[in-house]
Parts: C-alpha cells; structure tokens; sequence
C-alpha cells in the first residue's frame, strides 16, 4: 500500500473511532485507534502454530486484527466480538474472512453463540475495562480464563497505571506486558493467566 493511501487510511480510521467516541464514549475508550506498536505488541501472544483458534475483544477499527492475521493466523481462526454497529460493518468490509460477531463481550456466552464451546490460544482484548465497574472486570477476565488452555494469556489494554483487574481480586496470575510509549496516550498491556 503506498503512502498516501496509508495516510488517508488512518486518517479514515481516526475520524471514524473519533465519532463513535463521541457517540459512546464508556465503550470506546480513547480518542484515538490503539497505534500498531501497540497493537504488534499485544498480537505477539498469539501461537499461530497451536492450531487454536484466537478470541478478539474490541477489535474497533481493526489495528489489532491486523497485527494477529500478520502473525500467520488464518483469518478463519480469528473470532472478533464488537459492539459498535459502525465498527462492526467496516471490520465486515475489510475483514470478510474473520468470524465477526456484533455484540457484548460481558454477555459472552450469548455472543459467541456457536463459538461458545470454542477453546481458544489466547484472547486479546481492547475493551475499555476502566470504564466499568471492578466486579464486572473481574468476572469477564475469569471467563476469558475458562476459555483459554492453562498458561495461555489474556492480554488487556489500558490507560491506567495499574492492572484494570487489581492483583488482590485476582484468583489468577496478573503481570506488566509492555508499556508503549508510542501510542496516544501511552498505553500500559497486561497479562491475565492461570498457571499451566
């Protein structure tokens, strides 16, 4: 892709992901699409060569969907949950071969629907935890961690500058990925597991 048709890409993107922020601000999260270091960062979990399938949350303008189908995955082993109906039709335009599901990640056993009795690699989610309620965040998390064999990570995004899941409510191991300078604003990534 040449330069001027990335430009205008991202462009696109950020003016889209700037609207749905405006629309639903507790869903989005940020003004501005996670960066691609960010993104490659959090996609560096994924072992395309488990032949499990890989669980997204919050895929959004799809940043990270991009980062996981560039580790090797097959884009028919990625199932990506969205709730913006505006996100959910443009992922559909650029990614037609990902499982996409439009829907509620804290209502996931509703919307995975076939995919509910999936096993997954890892899940990679950027859902915006902060904007709710600690209990809520601790649930999902647990969820996640029944989906994924022992040992495989959840991978989360945040803006805090400690774990969306604190430590002491967590029946599970909660560690520091990176911290990514290069996003706006800077971005913190941790690890959600249960030991293997």
């Amino acid at each position: 892709m040449n330069f001027s048709r990335r430009l205008t890409r991202r462009f696109d993107e950020e003016l889209r992901f700037f609207r749905s922020w405006l629309g639903g601000p507790r869903h989005v999260g940020a003004v501005l699409p996670t960066s691609m270091t960010a993104a490659r960062s959090m996609a560096s979990v994924v072992n395309p060569g488990s032949g499990m399938p890989v669980l997204e949350l919050g895929p959004g303008t799809g940043v990270i969907t991009r980062a996981i189908l560039a580790r090797g995955l097959d884009p028919a082993h990625l199932v990506s949950v969205e709730f913006s109906p505006e996100f959910h039709a443009r992922l559909k335009l650029d990614h037609p071969s990902i499982n996409l599901i439009l829907g509620d990640a804290f209502e996931l056993e509703a919307t995975l629907g076939e995919f509910g009795a999936w096993k997954f690699d890892c899940v990679i989610s950027g859902i915006p935890l902060l904007n709710f309620p600690v209990e809520d965040r601790v649930r999902l998390v647990e969820d996640l961690l029944d989906r994924v064999p022992a040992g495989r990570p959840v991978v989360q995004f945040s803006y805090g500058l400690t774990s969306p899941v604190p430590a002491r409510l967590a029946d599970f191991e909660v560690s520091h990925h990176d911290y990514v300078v290069r996003n706006v604003p800077p971005a913190r990534l941790w690890l959600y597991r249960r030991p293997g």
